[in-house]
């Protein structure tokens, strides 16, 4: 299976929150060649965003963020150039009234064809009735 994975759910490869045994089990699939995974370039600052805000906020040990970054990075998911994704993304988020960049990721999944996996959960259920591609990572097996 084909999916493009927001960085809520590649955060919770490493942060230990609510469903990250489901995204860790997608991970480990996707290593071992069972589902392709994607995401927009933005994700990875994304990421490190959330990965610095978790330090900050005395979630993860001081200098872990880093570490964990390494680790994501390691894994990410297939990385695709946002800029082409832009007008489409753009457009979405006026339909929508989303941010640009949570509209990138939905942005990729229309072009390629493909499941939006998001643990954003209020994305999800706000956005899936127009966009039924769009998948919970709770939701998934």
């Amino acid at each position: 299976m084909k999916y493009v994975l927001d960085s809520s759910v590649a955060l919770k490869w490493v942060l230990a929150e609510a469903d990250s045994a489901r995204a860790v089990r997608l991970r480990d699939e996707y290593k071992n060649g069972v589902h392709t995974l994607l995401a927009p370039d933005i994700s990875l600052p994304e990421i490190a965003n959330g990965l610095a805000s978790a330090e900050r906020q005395g979630r993860i040990k001081t200098g872990e963020s880093a570490v964990l970054l390494l680790d994501v990075v390691r894994t990410a998911p297939t990385i695709h150039a946002t800029p082409p994704l832009l007008l489409r993304a753009m457009a979405l988020a006026i339909a929508t009234r989303r941010a640009v960049y949570d509209c990138a990721y939905l942005a990729l999944a229309e072009t390629e064809g493909c499941e939006l996996v998001t643990a954003d959960d209020q994305f999800a259920r706000g956005l899936r009735p127009a966009y039924p591609f769009i998948v919970s990572l709770a939701a998934l097996p």
